[in-house]
């Protein structure tokens, strides 16, 4: 039947029924969760609702996206069920009494996207048995290659002062083929999990894996206050990062590059750079697009 998403057998269907009862309340960590056909972008989504007062815990999940938004207002089409999109709704600078959660501070936000990149990297590791790395601040890497990209964006309180809400969007390639693989204006090829030789292509247990642990992360640096060393979550996303150590390029915000060692990642996030001309100079940055140099 033309338009049945049961046309391609590679490429079965999620069902939002059994999503619901693994990954919501009760009986899993999330407050509601919405899955749709299609959309121009889970992250738009999200942030419509954030901005009509959604509390935290939204999840918004995508067959397919139209106009999919990553970094710099690049966008990006997926293949109906060919990969994993979905966002989800933070809001990090509200009390939690229940969990005996203060609100963390906005220093801290720039830890989400790192955050998100640790759960990919273990669900990816634990379900598709991959080693996978990760490419400050927003990309998967397998084999040198892009299989995924994660995207954080604020949306600012109902009042002057109030804390943002945080829409974080993970965007994973699972089973596109070569000829559907999307190209990236940096020149970094991709990939996806079927194409690196992944055991499990499965996207229903994928998803369920990368939001309990998107969950656990998230609930572990709450509860250390949104601190990344006490949370543990620094250490963890050090020993998956690519970026450290190596040689990159660096392209600013404001379209200047600098080119040097990676060194760390900050408390807060930001990438230390150390230059060597004219003298060595170390910078800090809290975002760029980076180039791994070989």
């Amino acid at each position: 039947m033309p338009g049945s998403p049961y046309t391609d057998l590679d490429r079965p269907p999620l069902s939002a029924a059994r999503l619901r009862r693994a990954l919501v309340a009760p009986y899993g960590p999330w407050a509601r969760l919405e899955l749709r056909a299609e959309t121009g972008s889970t992250n738009a989504d999200v942030a419509e609702a954030a901005r009509d007062g959604e509390p935290e815990g939204l999840v918004v999940v995508a067959e397919r996206q139209t106009a999919g938004r990553g970094r710099r207002g690049r966008s990006w089409q997926s293949p109906p069920r060919a990969g994993i999109a979905t966002s989800v709704l933070l809001r990090p600078g509200e009390a939690v009494p229940d969990r005996d959660w203060q609100p963390a501070p906005p220093t801290g936000y720039g830890w989400l996207p790192l955050l998100a990149g640790v759960a990919l990297v273990e669900a990816v590791g634990r379900l598709a048995e991959l080693d996978a790395s990760l490419k400050w601040p927003n990309d998967l890497l397998i084999d040198g290659a892009k299989c995924a990209g994660i995207l954080a964006e604020a949306v600012p309180g109902p009042e002057f002062g109030d804390p943002p809400a945080v829409v974080l969007g993970i965007g994973l390639n699972v089973t596109l083929r070569a000829d559907e693989l999307p190209e990236n204006p940096t020149g970094l090829r991709a990939t996806s999990l079927q194409l690196a030789g992944a055991t499990a292509t499965d996207r229903d247990p994928l998803l369920r894996a990368l939001l309990r642990s998107l969950a656990d992360w998230y609930a572990r640096w709450r509860a250390a206050g949104g601190d990344a060393n006490t949370s543990g979550l620094r250490e963890a996303y050090l020993k998956v990062c690519a970026t450290v150590g190596r040689e990159v390029r660096a392209l600013l915000p404001d379209g200047t590059e600098l080119t040097g060692t990676a060194t760390t990642v900050t408390g807060e996030g930001h990438l230390l750079l150390t230059t060597p001309h004219p003298t060595p100079t170390t910078h800090s940055l809290p975002a760029a697009d980076l180039l791994h140099l070989r």
